[in-house]
């Protein structure tokens, strides 16, 4: 799978990231912090991961900034981009299942090395659940995506 990554900070998280996404068999395309020359600030790398993902030069996006707020926040306001703030496992899983959320954003202060394994564990096996209400609210949210959506 191909894996947009941004990090407005080299920390070691980050490049922990990055080794444990490739370790894992994944092409990393780096962005920010992580890409010598690229620029750092949370909004713009994270918008470029977000941007790689809607336009399927990217499967997947992992963005990540501080607290990990600012990163989703900027990836969610590119259409077609559904990230999610995840600082557990339980929390990725049902980002996955309920939302088909298709970025992770991460807090580079509070996510561990075994808590990064964790949660992407948890990111990599949950799929979209195929529960008629979540499958709603997904299309409810591609709605809004489009300006859509029904009051």
């Amino acid at each position: 799978m191909r894996i947009s990554v941004s990090s407005d900070m080299d920390e070691p998280v980050a490049r922990l990231l990055v080794e444990e996404l490739r370790g894992r068999g994944h092409e990393v395309l780096a962005h920010g912090a992580l890409r010598p020359g690229a620029d750092p600030r949370w909004a713009v790398c994270s918008e470029r991961a977000a941007r790689e993902v809607a336009d399927g030069t990217a499967d997947q996006a992992v963005v990540c900034c501080w607290t990990g707020t600012g990163a989703s926040i900027a990836a969610n306001k590119v259409p077609g981009v559904r990230a999610a703030l995840c600082a557990d496992a339980y929390t990725a899983d049902g980002a996955r299942r309920w939302n088909d959320a298709n970025v992770l954003a991460l807090s580079l202060r509070l996510t561990s090395a075994p808590l990064l394994r964790e949660i992407l564990d948890a990111w990599f096996a949950g799929e979209p659940g195929e529960d008629a209400e979540d499958r709603d609210n997904v299309t409810h949210v591609e709605r809004l995506d489009r300006g859509r959506a029904a009051p």
